[in-house]
């Protein structure tokens, strides 16, 4: 592990779970460091700038993992991925809303884990496309060289799933999109998943963007934008 090596912060109260993702993620040459509630957690978030964040939502204490989400989102697009109970898909879908980029239930595989912490952060570095176009869509206007939305003239915040779906909607509008398409081009081919995390940025885009983003549900298949 070098001093260059990307910094992943794990907000988690349960030490076995805690410990086992990071040894999982020491092996693969990250830094890592752990935080047992959601106070500790913004404040190692906030002095080490990690590269990623694995938060589990149960957290014990004054601020669960929803309101460690929601606080992260307030000045940081860096990549988070919760750890939820199956019997929490209330919180999920809600980190989800939030801007999270990708939720594991528990009980769950280590490796797993560490495979979605590598894909998620290959697509965060990736190389940007200087090529791509400025499209209008009435009035909205989506700035894929400044990865940047406008409605009418007024920067509209996305979180970077709901930026990434919007820009692979972009660039195939006017096409029928199945799920599973829009999960291999905003996510990712490597990404594991429910496609029901589809519907919920689908969701956020229609709330923040209006009624003047013109996407629409093809029943059976997926989503299109005209």
């Amino acid at each position: 592990m070098t001093d260059d090596a990307p910094v992943i912060v794990i907000v988690e109260d349960d030490p076995h779970i805690a410990d086992l993702v990071e040894l999982y993620l020491r092996r693969d040459g990250f830094r890592v460091y752990v935080a047992s509630d959601g106070t500790a957690g913004l404040a190692v978030i906030r002095q080490r700038r990690p590269a990623l964040i694995v938060l589990d939502l149960g957290l014990p204490g004054q601020l669960d993992g929803i309101d460690v989400c929601r606080e992260v989102r307030t000045t940081s697009d860096v990549p988070i991925i919760v750890l939820t109970a199956r019997d929490s898909e209330t919180d999920s879908v809600l980190a989800l809303e939030l801007g999270a980029d990708d939720y594991v239930v528990k009980p769950f595989s280590a490796r797993e884990l560490v495979a979605r912490v590598k894909a998620i952060l290959r697509r965060a570095s990736g190389p940007r496309r200087d090529d791509r176009p400025v499209v209008e869509l009435g009035s909205i206007v989506v700035d894929l060289r400044r990865h940047e939305v406008r409605r009418d003239g007024e920067v509209v915040p996305l979180a970077s799933k709901e930026l990434a779906l919007l820009a692979f909607l972009v660039e195939h509008r006017g096409m029928a999109l199945t799920r599973r398409q829009l999960l291999d081009g905003a996510w990712g081919v490597d990404w594991v998943g429910d496609e029901r995390t589809v519907d919920v940025h689908v969701r956020q885009l229609r709330r923040k963007l209006g009624e003047g983003l013109r996407l629409e549900t093809v029943w059976g298949t997926g989503y299109r934008l005209d």
